[in-house]
């Protein structure tokens, strides 16, 4: 009943989404020439031969996937669906040979379908808490394999879901796998009715270093006027943070460069007037000493997490639920977070294991913690090894991943 009444809703709510999409075009939270896509109107004919549906919310998920994605291309035509803008460039960026993008539907009965009828997808794989009830019966109505991968579900919707127990249970029913995160990701999957459920790790913990370009490492090293520290992932709240950190820091160290990531480069300017009109890569201006360096370029982090020998990661002091902390971790950088790291749960309790983890609650436990490393980056150094070394440990998955999902499609 629950998903009738779900069902019967979004399809009278096309008029009010189409309201709702032109003003997020309006804001940038949308390109306008391709709303259509919104709707399920395909902007790119359909490859030919099995194609494997790769659908991820945004950029962390992308991320997480496009190790499988290399893999699953390597078969056979993938198409990658996300939900953003800046997800969006990043598959521009980063696809690989086979792949293809394109904005996911929204929710709507009649947009669903359009979309699967101009794709035929014979393979569906959702990344993390992409549970999208008109699109998960859409694709059991036409037959369609669905994967659920990463997958990640709180105890409060776990909680909630409870409440329509036989809902819950025909959408993660109709999953021929669901691989969880986590052991406690996977318990609440089989409370909630999901048979077939994997315990192999996660997916975040697999994905490949981030790339980087050796000549522009080595001329923003040679411009670096002093020492260096990243902030990444940042959220609304937490530059100015950062900025009350950097500020303090200067005293010790004058020539002080904080390089300032913000998880969205769109809001760069927005972040350079906050820092006091702080120099922007996107505008080409180089680091100055003692200032602030606005990174609002998409899919250089790889980059700036190696001009630092340890970074702060957003979405976790301001924020809630954290970024990615095995990104740095991989490469050998240990990690500074605020105190919300729900989404991240496991990794944080790997990097408290190996000491490569400092949790702070505000500006001055930030600056703190950024003291103690340039003053003594041996320190940083040894964490960083640690770090990296709690994670070398686990066996891959992106390879396990993709054998279960082409076996089943062929």
């Amino acid at each position: 009943m629950i998903l009738g009444l779900y069902a019967g809703a979004t399809r009278l709510a096309p008029p009010v989404l189409r309201r709702m999409l032109r003003r997020r075009a309006g804001r940038g939270k949308e390109v306008a020439g391709r709303l259509g896509e919104r709707e399920g109107f395909a902007s790119l004919p359909r490859p030919e031969g099995s194609l494997v549906w790769v659908h991820a919310a945004s950029v962390g998920e992308t991320m997480s996937a496009l190790p499988l994605i290399k893999l699953l291309a390597a078969r056979g035509p993938v198409l990658l669906t996300t939900g953003t803008v800046t997800s969006a460039l990043l598959a521009a960026a980063r696809l690989p040979e086979g792949a293809v993008h394109q904005f996911v539907p929204l929710d709507v009965p009649q947009w669903g379908a359009r979309f699967l009828e101009h794709w035929h997808p014979d393979a569906a794989v959702f990344l993390e808490s992409e549970i999208w009830p008109n699109l998960l019966l859409a694709c059991e109505a036409r037959g369609i394999r669905r994967f659920l991968v990463n997958g990640r579900i709180s105890a409060a919707s776990t909680r909630n879901w409870r409440c329509a127990a036989g809902s819950a249970r025909r959408l993660l029913g109709g999953f021929a796998a669901i691989h969880a995160q986590s052991t406690g990701d996977a318990a609440h999957f089989r409370a909630l009715g999901a048979a077939r459920v994997l315990e192999w790790g996660n997916l975040k913990f697999f994905a490949a270093p981030l790339p980087y370009d050796e000549a522009t490492l080595a001329a923003l090293q040679a411009a670096l006027p002093g020492p260096v520290w990243l902030a990444a992932s940042t959220h609304p709240g937490e530059e100015i943070l950062v900025y009350e950190a950097h500020q303090a820091l200067l005293g010790a160290f004058p020539g002080l460069v904080t390089i300032l990531a913000p998880r969205h480069p769109e809001r760069g300017a927005e972040v350079a007037a906050l820092c006091g009109a702080a120099p922007r890569r996107a505008l080409g201006q180089p680091p100055v000493a003692g200032q602030v360096y606005v990174a609002d370029t998409l899919g250089e982090l790889g980059l700036f997490f190696r001009l630092a020998s340890f970074a702060f990661i957003g979405n976790s002091l301001a924020g809630f639920g954290g970024h990615n902390i095995v990104e740095p971790a991989l490469l050998s950088r240990p990690v500074i977070s605020g105190p919300h790291l729900e989404n991240f749960q496991e990794a944080a309790a790997r990097l408290r294991m190996a000491q490569a983890l400092a949790e702070v609650q505000d500006a001055a436990g930030l600056a703190g913690t950024v003291r103690g490393w340039l003053t003594l980056p041996e320190e940083a150094r040894a964490a960083g090894q640690r770090a990296a070394a709690i994670f070398a440990e686990v066996e891959r998955l992106p390879e396990r991943l993709a054998r279960l999902i082409l076996d089943d499609v062929s």
